[in-house]
Parts: structure tokens; C-alpha cells; sequence
């Protein structure tokens, strides 16, 4: 990063990317994985890591809760669909992008 961030400005900005997310249901994890190597569960992984690096407890369930705005059995069965061999062969070329980055 070229330049620092508040963190005041970083939380309104997840904030606000959260808040994103939860009203595009219509943007599949599948397809996010594709185009930027990351979905909403891996934000909620992210979450959960920072979470437990300040000594917290939160489990994956309640990280995936916070994101997706509600529980993630309840969110799969609302708005997910069965990925295509396509987007499943799109996630696979993002994702191992994301090794570059570490």
C-alpha cells in the first residue's frame, strides 16, 4: 500500500463493504471468487483471524453470521446456487493468482 489508511477510514470502509455485500445476494461467492480470488467467506475468515490475533474467540459460524447478516445454512439455502463447471474453472485461475500476493 502506497499510502496509510485510519483506521478509522478502514472501519467505514469494510463497514460499508459489508453492508454491500449483504444487499448483493445476487453476487454469488463463486463469482467473486473468479474475478477477485475472495468471497464473503473468506472475509469472514479474515474477520475471525484478526479477531483472534486481539484475543478474541469469535468461531467461524458467528464471523460468517456477521457478514453474511445471517446465518450462513440460512443464507446457502436463500441465495446460493450450484456453481457451473465454468465458474468453478474461473475460481480455480483467480484463486491461484492469490499466491503471488502471499
Amino acid at each position: 500500500m502506497t499510502q496509510a489508511i485510519s483506521d478509522a477510514a478502514a472501519a467505514r470502509a469494510f463497514r460499508q463493504l459489508v453492508a454491500h455485500l449483504q444487499h448483493r445476494h445476487d453476487a454469488q461467492n463463486i463469482d467473486l471468487m473468479g474475478l477477485a480470488g475472495f468471497c464473503r467467506n473468506c472475509l469472514a475468515d479474515w474477520v475471525m483471524a484478526a479477531d483472534h490475533a486481539d484475543g478474541g474467540t469469535m468461531t467461524k459460524d458467528q464471523a460468517r453470521e456477521l457478514i453474511h447478516g445471517m446465518p450462513m445454512n440460512e443464507w446457502k439455502a436463500r441465495f446460493q446456487s450450484e456453481a457451473t463447471a465454468e465458474q468453478l474453472e474461473k475460481m480455480k485461475t483467480s484463486v491461484a493468482k492469490n499466491k503471488a500476493a502471499g
